[in-house]
Protein backbone atom coordinates (compact mmCIF):
# COMPACT_ATOMS: atom_id res chain seq x y z
CA UNK A 1 0.00 0.00 0.00
CA UNK A 2 1.25 3.72 -1.22
CA UNK A 3 -0.17 6.19 1.65
CA UNK A 4 -0.20 9.85 1.05
CA UNK A 5 -0.66 11.92 3.34
CA UNK A 6 -1.07 15.70 2.86
CA UNK A 7 1.73 16.82 5.68
CA UNK A 8 1.41 20.80 4.36
CA UNK A 9 -0.56 22.35 7.51
CA UNK A 10 3.21 21.63 9.33
CA UNK A 11 3.79 24.49 11.36
CA UNK A 12 8.06 25.44 10.66
CA UNK A 13 8.99 26.67 14.20
CA UNK A 14 6.14 25.54 16.62
CA UNK A 15 3.75 22.84 16.42
CA UNK A 16 -0.02 23.90 16.59
CA UNK A 17 -3.01 20.99 17.45
CA UNK A 18 -3.02 20.15 13.66
CA UNK A 19 0.51 20.33 13.12
CA UNK A 20 1.16 18.43 15.94
CA UNK A 21 -1.53 15.93 15.02
CA UNK A 22 -0.28 15.48 11.43
CA UNK A 23 3.18 14.99 12.58
CA UNK A 24 2.30 12.42 15.61
CA UNK A 25 0.14 9.95 13.63
CA UNK A 26 2.12 10.50 10.98
CA UNK A 27 5.29 8.96 12.80
CA UNK A 28 2.86 6.16 14.33
CA UNK A 29 1.41 5.41 11.42
CA UNK A 30 4.59 4.33 9.63
CA UNK A 31 5.49 2.43 12.47
CA UNK A 32 2.53 0.43 11.79
CA UNK A 33 3.38 -0.02 8.21
CA UNK A 34 4.57 -3.32 6.44
CA UNK A 35 7.58 -3.23 3.96
CA UNK A 36 5.79 -4.17 1.28
CA UNK A 37 3.97 -0.19 2.10
CA UNK A 38 5.26 3.20 1.76
CA UNK A 39 4.16 6.29 3.31
CA UNK A 40 4.77 9.45 1.40
CA UNK A 41 4.80 12.86 3.15
CA UNK A 42 3.43 15.77 1.19
CA UNK A 43 4.94 19.26 1.92
CA UNK A 44 4.56 22.65 0.53
CA UNK A 45 7.87 24.29 2.02
CA UNK A 46 10.80 21.49 2.53
CA UNK A 47 11.43 23.65 5.50
CA UNK A 48 8.34 21.32 7.37
CA UNK A 49 10.81 18.67 7.36
CA UNK A 50 12.53 19.50 10.56
CA UNK A 51 8.97 19.28 11.90
CA UNK A 52 8.32 15.86 10.68
CA UNK A 53 9.76 12.49 10.79
CA UNK A 54 12.47 11.38 8.75
CA UNK A 55 10.27 9.73 5.87
CA UNK A 56 10.08 10.00 2.01
CA UNK A 57 8.30 13.38 0.99
CA UNK A 58 6.99 15.13 -1.99
CA UNK A 59 7.16 19.13 -2.98
CA UNK A 60 3.44 20.17 -4.21
CA UNK A 61 1.55 23.71 -3.85
CA UNK A 62 0.36 25.48 -0.58
CA UNK A 63 -3.03 24.77 0.68
CA UNK A 64 -3.52 28.17 0.42
CA UNK A 65 -2.59 28.69 -3.04
CA UNK A 66 -5.10 29.58 -6.03
CA UNK A 67 -3.93 25.88 -7.54
CA UNK A 68 -5.47 24.03 -4.54
CA UNK A 69 -8.75 23.08 -6.27
CA UNK A 70 -6.15 21.20 -8.75
CA UNK A 71 -3.86 19.73 -6.17
CA UNK A 72 -5.21 16.35 -7.57
CA UNK A 73 -3.50 16.49 -10.60
CA UNK A 74 0.33 17.08 -8.78
CA UNK A 75 -0.54 14.08 -5.81
CA UNK A 76 -1.86 11.68 -8.72
CA UNK A 77 1.56 11.95 -10.39
CA UNK A 78 2.81 10.16 -7.25
CA UNK A 79 0.22 6.95 -7.69
CA UNK A 80 -1.05 6.74 -4.31
CA UNK A 81 -2.75 3.93 -3.45
CA UNK A 82 -4.94 6.44 -1.24
CA UNK A 83 -4.45 10.40 0.38
CA UNK A 84 -5.34 10.81 3.88
CA UNK A 85 -5.42 14.59 4.41
CA UNK A 86 -5.75 15.93 8.05
CA UNK A 87 -7.72 18.76 7.14
CA UNK A 88 -11.01 18.90 4.97
CA UNK A 89 -10.14 21.19 2.40
CA UNK A 90 -7.99 19.64 0.47
CA UNK A 91 -8.22 20.10 -3.73
CA UNK A 92 -10.02 16.49 -5.14
CA UNK A 93 -11.01 17.73 -8.97
CA UNK A 94 -9.33 14.51 -11.01
CA UNK A 95 -8.00 13.00 -8.38
CA UNK A 96 -7.54 9.14 -9.11
CA UNK A 97 -7.07 7.47 -5.67
CA UNK A 98 -9.06 6.93 -2.72
CA UNK A 99 -9.10 9.94 -0.44
CA UNK A 100 -10.18 10.25 3.63
CA UNK A 101 -10.53 14.00 4.60
CA UNK A 102 -10.60 15.17 8.31
CA UNK A 103 -13.03 17.47 10.08
CA UNK A 104 -11.76 18.35 13.93
CA UNK A 105 -14.35 20.51 14.74
CA UNK A 106 -17.01 22.94 13.95
CA UNK A 107 -16.69 25.71 16.56
CA UNK A 108 -16.63 27.97 12.87
CA UNK A 109 -19.62 27.93 12.05
CA UNK A 110 -21.00 29.18 15.55
CA UNK A 111 -17.72 31.38 16.44
CA UNK A 112 -16.91 32.52 12.65
CA UNK A 113 -13.85 34.76 13.24
CA UNK A 114 -11.19 32.99 11.69
CA UNK A 115 -7.57 32.42 12.51
CA UNK A 116 -5.76 35.91 12.60
CA UNK A 117 -2.32 34.36 10.31
CA UNK A 118 -4.26 33.67 7.93
CA UNK A 119 -4.33 35.68 4.54
CA UNK A 120 -6.66 38.48 4.53
CA UNK A 121 -7.96 36.99 1.35
CA UNK A 122 -8.47 33.25 3.27
CA UNK A 123 -9.96 34.88 6.18
CA UNK A 124 -13.13 36.12 3.74
CA UNK A 125 -13.44 32.95 2.40
CA UNK A 126 -13.57 31.33 6.29
CA UNK A 127 -16.42 33.60 6.86
CA UNK A 128 -18.11 33.22 3.96
CA UNK A 129 -17.71 29.26 4.06
CA UNK A 130 -19.32 29.31 7.72
CA UNK A 131 -22.46 31.33 6.81
CA UNK A 132 -24.01 27.96 5.80
CA UNK A 133 -24.04 24.02 6.26
CA UNK A 134 -23.74 23.18 2.44
CA UNK A 135 -20.02 24.16 1.48
CA UNK A 136 -19.04 21.27 3.97
CA UNK A 137 -21.29 19.12 3.04
CA UNK A 138 -19.68 19.37 -0.30
CA UNK A 139 -16.28 19.03 0.76
CA UNK A 140 -16.61 16.23 2.68
CA UNK A 141 -18.90 14.40 0.05
CA UNK A 142 -16.49 14.82 -2.62
CA UNK A 143 -13.78 11.96 -0.28
CA UNK A 144 -14.44 8.32 -0.17
CA UNK A 145 -14.64 8.61 3.92
CA UNK A 146 -14.18 11.00 6.62
CA UNK A 147 -11.99 11.04 9.91
CA UNK A 148 -12.42 12.91 13.05
CA UNK A 149 -11.25 13.46 16.41
CA UNK A 150 -13.72 12.35 18.91
CA UNK A 151 -16.71 11.09 19.15
CA UNK A 152 -18.18 14.49 20.19
CA UNK A 153 -17.67 15.42 16.85
CA UNK A 154 -18.67 12.58 15.11
CA UNK A 155 -22.24 12.79 17.09
CA UNK A 156 -22.23 16.99 15.55
CA UNK A 157 -21.45 15.43 12.11
CA UNK A 158 -24.32 13.00 11.94
CA UNK A 159 -26.68 15.65 14.07
CA UNK A 160 -26.23 18.37 11.54
CA UNK A 161 -25.80 16.13 8.46
CA UNK A 162 -22.92 16.68 7.11
CA UNK A 163 -22.10 13.89 5.31
CA UNK A 164 -22.53 10.28 3.39
CA UNK A 165 -19.52 8.98 3.78
CA UNK A 166 -18.50 6.96 6.44
CA UNK A 167 -17.08 8.67 9.29
CA UNK A 168 -14.28 7.07 11.88
CA UNK A 169 -13.04 8.40 14.86
CA UNK A 170 -8.79 8.80 15.12
CA UNK A 171 -8.16 10.62 18.77
CA UNK A 172 -6.08 13.12 19.16
CA UNK A 173 -3.46 12.16 21.64
CA UNK A 174 -0.46 13.51 23.42
CA UNK A 175 3.20 11.97 23.94
CA UNK A 176 3.45 9.26 26.38
CA UNK A 177 4.95 10.59 30.20
CA UNK A 178 7.11 8.07 31.94
CA UNK A 179 5.16 7.24 35.70
CA UNK A 180 6.63 9.20 38.81
CA UNK A 181 5.26 10.42 41.74
CA UNK A 182 4.16 14.08 42.22
CA UNK A 183 3.41 16.23 44.88
CA UNK A 184 1.05 18.71 45.77
CA UNK A 185 2.61 22.38 44.94
CA UNK A 186 3.21 25.21 47.12
CA UNK A 187 0.31 28.07 46.77
CA UNK A 188 -2.56 27.97 43.59
CA UNK A 189 -0.68 28.11 40.77
CA UNK A 190 -3.27 27.74 37.57
CA UNK A 191 -2.02 27.21 33.92
CA UNK A 192 -4.41 27.95 30.97
CA UNK A 193 -2.53 26.74 27.45
CA UNK A 194 -4.98 27.92 24.23
CA UNK A 195 -6.15 30.70 22.47
CA UNK A 196 -7.31 33.77 22.94
CA UNK A 197 -9.92 33.93 20.70
CA UNK A 198 -13.56 35.06 22.27
CA UNK A 199 -14.93 31.32 23.03
CA UNK A 200 -12.05 30.18 24.79
CA UNK A 201 -13.50 31.73 27.80
CA UNK A 202 -10.12 33.15 29.25
CA UNK A 203 -12.53 36.38 30.77
CA UNK A 204 -13.71 33.05 32.70
CA UNK A 205 -10.23 32.30 33.94
CA UNK A 206 -9.16 35.64 34.62
CA UNK A 207 -12.83 36.53 36.72
CA UNK A 208 -12.60 33.51 38.81
CA UNK A 209 -8.83 35.10 40.62
CA UNK A 210 -10.85 37.49 42.04
CA UNK A 211 -12.68 34.84 44.14
CA UNK A 212 -8.75 32.92 44.60
CA UNK A 213 -6.85 35.33 46.78
CA UNK A 214 -3.34 34.39 46.43
CA UNK A 215 -3.96 32.56 43.24
CA UNK A 216 -2.21 32.88 40.20
CA UNK A 217 -2.75 32.38 36.38
CA UNK A 218 -0.17 31.58 33.74
CA UNK A 219 -1.30 31.92 30.19
CA UNK A 220 1.06 30.30 28.43
CA UNK A 221 0.58 31.10 24.79
CA UNK A 222 1.13 34.33 22.68
CA UNK A 223 -1.10 36.70 23.17
CA UNK A 224 -2.00 39.83 21.26
CA UNK A 225 -0.53 43.33 23.09
CA UNK A 226 -4.01 44.59 23.42
CA UNK A 227 -5.56 41.77 25.04
CA UNK A 228 -2.31 41.08 27.55
CA UNK A 229 -3.62 45.18 28.52
CA UNK A 230 -6.87 44.23 28.77
CA UNK A 231 -6.71 41.61 30.56
CA UNK A 232 -4.12 42.89 32.79
CA UNK A 233 -6.60 45.44 34.11
CA UNK A 234 -9.30 43.29 34.97
CA UNK A 235 -7.23 40.70 36.82
CA UNK A 236 -6.33 41.41 39.93
CA UNK A 237 -2.89 43.14 41.03
CA UNK A 238 0.04 40.42 40.43
CA UNK A 239 -2.33 37.50 39.72
CA UNK A 240 -1.64 37.06 36.07
CA UNK A 241 1.69 35.34 34.72
CA UNK A 242 1.54 36.42 30.98
CA UNK A 243 4.39 33.51 29.36
CA UNK A 244 3.44 35.04 25.71
CA UNK A 245 4.29 31.43 24.18
CA UNK A 246 6.55 28.79 25.78
CA UNK A 247 8.29 25.82 24.43
CA UNK A 248 7.78 22.15 24.95
CA UNK A 249 10.39 22.11 28.18
CA UNK A 250 8.81 24.98 29.58
CA UNK A 251 5.25 23.85 29.28
CA UNK A 252 5.91 20.73 31.04
CA UNK A 253 7.72 22.65 33.30
CA UNK A 254 5.05 24.95 34.32
CA UNK A 255 2.32 21.68 34.38
CA UNK A 256 4.93 19.97 37.07
CA UNK A 257 4.22 23.00 39.22
CA UNK A 258 1.10 23.48 38.51
CA UNK A 259 -1.73 23.35 41.01
CA UNK A 260 -4.24 22.57 38.35
CA UNK A 261 -4.88 23.19 34.19
CA UNK A 262 -7.68 25.35 33.69
CA UNK A 263 -10.02 25.91 30.78
CA UNK A 264 -13.37 27.26 30.10
CA UNK A 265 -14.27 26.74 26.58
CA UNK A 266 -17.25 26.77 25.49
CA UNK A 267 -16.19 24.40 22.28
CA UNK A 268 -13.63 22.18 21.20
CA UNK A 269 -13.60 19.45 18.53
CA UNK A 270 -10.83 17.52 21.32
CA UNK A 271 -8.15 19.19 24.11
CA UNK A 272 -4.82 18.04 23.53
CA UNK A 273 -3.87 20.20 26.87
CA UNK A 274 -6.32 18.39 29.14
CA UNK A 275 -4.60 15.00 28.24
CA UNK A 276 -0.87 16.56 28.30
CA UNK A 277 -1.78 17.96 32.22
CA UNK A 278 -3.23 14.33 33.20
CA UNK A 279 -0.54 12.88 31.68
CA UNK A 280 2.26 14.41 33.65
CA UNK A 281 -0.55 14.28 36.86
CA UNK A 282 -1.56 17.80 36.57
CA UNK A 283 -5.30 18.03 37.75
CA UNK A 284 -7.80 19.12 35.24
CA UNK A 285 -10.41 22.14 36.07
CA UNK A 286 -12.70 22.56 32.93
CA UNK A 287 -15.77 23.61 31.95
CA UNK A 288 -18.89 21.15 31.80
CA UNK A 289 -18.89 20.30 28.22
CA UNK A 290 -19.60 17.03 26.17
CA UNK A 291 -15.72 17.11 24.82
CA UNK A 292 -14.38 17.61 28.28
CA UNK A 293 -16.46 15.00 29.39
CA UNK A 294 -15.13 12.75 27.10
CA UNK A 295 -11.69 13.77 27.79
CA UNK A 296 -11.29 14.42 31.66
CA UNK A 297 -14.00 11.53 32.57
CA UNK A 298 -14.33 10.77 36.02
CA UNK A 299 -10.61 12.40 36.88
CA UNK A 300 -11.30 15.69 35.83
CA UNK A 301 -13.34 18.82 37.75
CA UNK A 302 -16.04 20.27 36.12
CA UNK A 303 -18.10 23.85 36.46
CA UNK A 304 -20.38 25.28 34.72
CA UNK A 305 -20.19 27.43 31.45
CA UNK A 306 -18.91 31.00 32.03
CA UNK A 307 -18.98 30.84 35.96
CA UNK A 308 -16.32 32.23 37.36
CA UNK A 309 -17.74 31.29 40.98
CA UNK A 310 -18.00 27.69 40.04
CA UNK A 311 -14.51 27.44 38.85
CA UNK A 312 -12.84 29.12 41.75
CA UNK A 313 -15.35 26.45 43.60
CA UNK A 314 -13.13 23.74 42.16
CA UNK A 315 -10.18 25.08 42.21
CA UNK A 316 -10.85 25.06 46.39
CA UNK A 317 -12.00 21.51 45.98
CA UNK A 318 -8.13 20.57 45.01
CA UNK A 319 -6.84 22.39 48.29
CA UNK A 320 -9.51 19.88 50.74
CA UNK A 321 -7.03 16.98 51.99
CA UNK A 322 -6.10 14.45 49.59
CA UNK A 323 -8.11 15.55 47.10
CA UNK A 324 -5.44 16.86 44.65
CA UNK A 325 -3.20 13.78 45.23
CA UNK A 326 -6.08 11.33 44.41
CA UNK A 327 -6.58 13.52 40.89
CA UNK A 328 -3.25 13.63 40.22
CA UNK A 329 -2.63 10.09 40.88
CA UNK A 330 -5.70 8.95 38.40
CA UNK A 331 -4.42 11.65 35.51
CA UNK A 332 -1.83 9.52 33.43
CA UNK A 333 -4.15 6.57 33.10
CA UNK A 334 -7.15 8.56 31.91
CA UNK A 335 -4.69 10.24 29.87
CA UNK A 336 -3.52 7.02 28.53
CA UNK A 337 -6.65 6.50 26.60
CA UNK A 338 -5.67 9.08 24.20
CA UNK A 339 -2.71 7.29 22.37
CA UNK A 340 -0.90 8.06 18.87
CA UNK A 341 -0.15 3.87 18.11
CA UNK A 342 -3.98 3.65 18.77
CA UNK A 343 -5.40 6.46 16.58
CA UNK A 344 -3.10 4.98 13.81
CA UNK A 345 -4.55 1.99 13.94
CA UNK A 346 -7.52 3.03 13.14
CA UNK A 347 -6.73 5.27 10.90
CA UNK A 348 -4.54 2.23 9.21
CA UNK A 349 -7.69 -0.02 9.22
CA UNK A 350 -9.60 2.70 6.90
CA UNK A 351 -6.54 3.36 4.55
CA UNK A 352 -5.89 -0.46 3.38
CA UNK A 353 -10.44 -0.45 3.09
CA UNK A 354 -10.20 2.34 0.77
CA UNK A 355 -6.52 1.16 -0.85
CA UNK A 356 -8.63 -1.98 -1.37
CA UNK A 357 -11.09 -0.41 -3.39
CA UNK A 358 -8.71 1.58 -5.45
CA UNK A 359 -7.25 -1.78 -6.48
Amino acid sequence: MRVAVDCRYTRLERHDGISRFTASLTAALARRLGPDDELVMLVSDERQLTMLPELPHALISSPTSAREPLVARQVNRLAPDVVFSPMQTMGAFGRRYPLALTVHDLIYFTHRTPPRDLPAPVRLLWRLYHLAWWPQRLLLNRADAVVTVSETTRALIARHRLTRRPVTVVPNAADAVPARERTRPDGVELVYMGSFMPYKGVDTLVAALHHLPGARLHLLSRIPAGERDRLTAVAPAGSLVVHDGVDDAEYAGLLDGATALVHASREEGFGIPLVEAMGRGTPIVVADTEIFREIGGETALYFPVDDAEGLAAAVRRLTQPGEWERRSAAGPAEAARFDWDASAAALETLLRTLAATRR
